[in-house]
Order: C-alpha cells, then sequence, then structure tokens
C-alpha cells in the first residue's frame, strides 16, 4: 500500500524546471532533500579534493525552512560547505553561485505555485539549469544509494555559513546590467507587485536605488501568501495601482522573480511577447541582438513571429521550457529569448531568466526613446485558443488516422493564415490543441474538431 510519503514504480524526480509536488509529501520531503543534497554534492565533487561550497537559496514559503534546512544537513555530510542566502530571487542565485565561485547552486521555490507546493532545482557552477544527463545521475544516487560516497569522517564534515551581503551583490550586478551605468529612472513612477515571492525586498530596493518613485505592493510575506491574489499570474492588482496611481510603469513578479509581466499607463498588459518584439527590434536596431534571432517557445504568439519578420528578424522556436530555450541560445550563440509567460533571458547579462533584468531593460528602452510603453508595443496578438483533452495514453498523433486527418483539415483551411500545434503534457496524462489565427471563430471551431478527434480515439471518458 502505497501513501503520499512514498515513490511510485519507476519514480522519475526531475520533472521539466526541478523537483516539485506539494510541500511535506513525496518527494517534497525532508527525506528527499537530503537524498537529494547527498546525490548532488556527490556529483559535483571537487577533482581536485579541493573543498566544495554549495549556495542555497529559497522563495518565502513556509516550507522552505524545513527543505533548506534538510538540504545543507545532506551536503555538510558529505563534507563539503553551504552558503546560506535565504529568500532571493532564482536568477539572484544563479548569478550569486557563478560569482562566489560555489560548485553548484539551491533554489528552493515552487515558481507560481501556491504556498503549499514547494520546488528543488540546481544550477551549475556557470549558472545553468542543469541538463538531462547530470539530473539522471542525481536520480540514480538518490535511488540506489549504494552507489553514493561514504560520509564525511567527523573532521571533514562541512561547515554551512549564511551570506549576509548577498542582497547588496545582487543589487550591484542588476544595476550592472544596464547599458549606461550611470542611467537613473528619476521622474518614473513606477508600480512593482513582487507577489510576496523572493524579490520583496531586491525588487522594490534596486528601483528605488536608480531613482524611481516606486510603489511596492506584494512585500510582506508571511509564508502563506506568495503568488496570493497578485504577481505575474494575477497582474490585476498591479493594473488597478497604475491606473489609481497614475504611474507609469507596473511589472508583476512571480514568486521567484525569474518572469515579470508588465503594465502600460493605460493599463494594457504586455506578455513576454510582446517583451520580446520590444526588445529583439531594439537591440537589433543597435546591432546588438546576436545572429538578428529572437529564440522562444512553440507556444508563443503568431504575432511575435510575424513583428520580427516585419524587422528582417528571424524567430526560432523550441520545445515548451525555459530550459530548452536557454538550451538553444547556449547552442548557437543567441543573446535574446523567453516564453509568453514574461521569463525571458539576456544571455548578454544572465545565465537565465530575471524577472528585474527584464524590468531593467524595458524601463531604460522607454528612456532612451522618450516613449512610454504604450507607443512601444510592437506586435499585434493573434486570437489563440488552447484546448486540453484527458486522454489514456500519450499515441503519437500520426499513428492516429482521424486525427491526424483533422489536423491536417484545419492546416489547410487555415492556409498559412494561422498555426497548429497539437502536443502532450509533460506533466499529466492531456493532450493539448493550440490554434491561432486571425478568426476566432474559425480557429475555436478547428481546435474543437481536432480535439473531438483525439477524444474519441484516446480519450478519457468524463464522470458528470
Amino acid at each position: 500500500m502505497s501513501s503520499a510519503n512514498s515513490p511510485p514504480a519507476a519514480s522519475r524526480l526531475f520533472g521539466t524546471d526541478g523537483v516539485r509536488g506539494v510541500a511535506n509529501q513525496y518527494p517534497i520531503t525532508s527525506e528527499m532533500a537530503l537524498k537529494l543534497a547527498r546525490a548532488l554534492a556527490q556529483v559535483f565533487r571537487s577533482p581536485t579534493g579541493r573543498h566544495r561550497r554549495i549556495l542555497i537559496g529559497k522563495d518565502t514559503r513556509l516550507s522552505g525552512y524545513m527543505l533548506e534546512t534538510a538540504m545543507a544537513s545532506g551536503i555538510c555530510s558529505m563534507g563539503a560547505d553551504v552558503m546560506l542566502v535565504g529568500p532571493m530571487p532564482t536568477p539572484a542565485i544563479a548569478f550569486l553561485t557563478r560569482s562566489m565561485r560555489a560548485a553548484a547552486g539551491v533554489v528552493i521555490s515552487a515558481s507560481h505555485n501556491p504556498y503549499q507546493d514547494n520546488g528543488i532545482k540546481f544550477f551549475s557552477h556557470e549558472g545553468f539549469k542543469l541538463d538531462d544527463e547530470i539530473e539522471r545521475r542525481i536520480e540514480e544516487l538518490v535511488f540506489d544509494e549504494s552507489k553514493l560516497d561514504a560520509l564525511a569522517g567527523p573532521g571533514e564534515i562541512g561547515k554551512a555559513m549564511r551570506i549576509d551581503d548577498a542582497i547588496g551583490r545582487y543589487l550591484v550586478f542588476l544595476k550592472s546590467c544596464l547599458q549606461h551605468r550611470e542611467r537613473t529612472f528619476d521622474g518614473l513612477k513606477v508600480v512593482i507587485d513582487c507577489a510576496n515571492g523572493a524579490a520583496y525586498k531586491v525588487g522594490p530596493d534596486v528601483l528605488d536605488e536608480l531613482g524611481a518613485d516606486v510603489i511596492a505592493l506584494g512585500v510582506d510575506p508571511d509564508g502563506k501568501n506568495i503568488n496570493l491574489d497578485g504577481g505575474a499570474l494575477n497582474p490585476a492588482r498591479v493594473r488597478q495601482t497604475v491606473l489609481r496611481e497614475h504611474a507609469d510603469f507596473g511589472v508583476a513578479l512571480d514568486g521567484d522573480a525569474d518572469r515579470a509581466i508588465m503594465v502600460d499607463s493605460r493599463g494594457e498588459l504586455f506578455d513576454g511577447d510582446d517583451v520580446m518584439a520590444i526588445m529583439g527590434r531594439a537591440l537589433a536596431a543597435k546591432g546588438r541582438l546576436a545572429a538578428n534571432t529572437v529564440v522562444a517557445t512553440v507556444m508563443s504568439n503568431l504575432g511575435l513571429e510575424k513583428s520580427l519578420a516585419q524587422a528582417g528578424l528571424r524567430l526560432v522556436r523550441t520545445d515548451v521550457g525555459d530550459p530548452a530555450v536557454c538550451r538553444e541560445m547556449r547552442a548557437n550563440g543567441y543573446n535574446l529569448g523567453g516564453e509568453q509567460s514574461g521569463h525571458i533571458i539576456f544571455m548578454d547579462c544572465s545565465t537565465t531568466g530575471d524577472g528585474l533584468i527584464t524590468t531593467l531593460m524595458v524601463l531604460e528602452h522607454m528612456l532612451e526613446t522618450g516613449k512610454p510603453l504604450c507607443e512601444l508595443r510592437a506586435m499585434q496578438h493573434f486570437p489563440q485558443v488552447l484546448y486540453n483533452i484527458r486522454v489514456r495514453d500519450r499515441v503519437p498523433f500520426s499513428d492516429m488516422r482521424e486525427v491526424a486527418r483533422a489536423i491536417g483539415a484545419v492546416e489547410q483551411r487555415l492556409d498559412g493564415r494561422g498555426r497548429v500545434f497539437v502536443r502532450y503534457s509533460g506533466t499529466e496524462l492531456l493532450a493539448r490543441v493550440m490554434i491561432e489565427g486571425e478568426d476566432e471563430k474559425e480557429i475555436e471551431a478547428g481546435a474543437r474538431e481536432i480535439g473531438a478527434a483525439i477524444e474519441k480515439q484516446i480519450g478519457v471518458a468524463q464522470n458528470h
């Protein structure tokens, strides 16, 4: 009989972005955190025998204390030292891991999820998320402890220390990302919603130090209010405040501050696609967009692709998830990419998406052009519909004749005026049908047609 704290058969720990689940239930338990920490310390042991240091940061969730302590204990038990930085944005951990020459970095966060969830993800010493091969090696050590090295002897146990100046280091780094080092934001009224998450201190601080008139929301974390009624997934709060306070600009971060959704002075939202359109064209105009290419996922709006094409630029699409975007960027030397969700990677500055860097880049562009954000919109969003169909199994769509026929028929009707994308969820038994086009009724009908074909062949009967 299995329990909430027991692993399922043939378990895989790592999903698209680390290990994630409900706090104090498998796999997000203190026992599993300890095992992951020991495996991480072994995988990143120094070949020269030099004492290793591993950095740990977290967001503001109640369960972060439990997991942080377990991770630190596991790492120290393997003879490595721990540097604790407390609540800090995920991209700050990537930067600090690099800057402080740590062997690896640990982030305890479930990003935009509610406080009941938590997660554990790792960065290499270069500040990049781990590739699949290293994650599999860590999993192997977790599930087969006979392959773990012996624990450190009494005199070789690692030490844990608090890094008191972590926020100051990150603030200096953020300001250094501006193209003009003497730049100030004097005269700009900015609303920032930190979602009661990891950026509750550093987010308002960096804008204040740069001279902006800052109105800060979501900066009173209590362990349970992270992402509650605000943040990047619920930007209504920041929008209302921008309009009420007659602010020039608003930004909503998520719980670990790696994504940003923006609001102009009229209350109009700007998602990640909007930002990539604006900044891709801006960087290209300065000759600073590598290979005149922007990288986005298959879920980015067709309007982004057309906007870039109008400026003579290219869009390269990847699988869903910022790790896939980052891999493509690194492999081909691209320096701008991201997701519609607001997770933008400025590779010239950072190794991962950073909501605060994104905010600073857009604000600097506003000042350079002398235009408000509402006048910088660079793309038209095509209507987009997304249907989810619960399925029994992940059968290749090409192997199902009726499904393949439906997809082909819809594509033929769109005739280049839209885009059809059908895939399976990586975490649930769901088929996702996404269609974009000029006519909303047409694409809704197409999505229903493809969804019905999938449901007929492999759908799960719904109880009503």
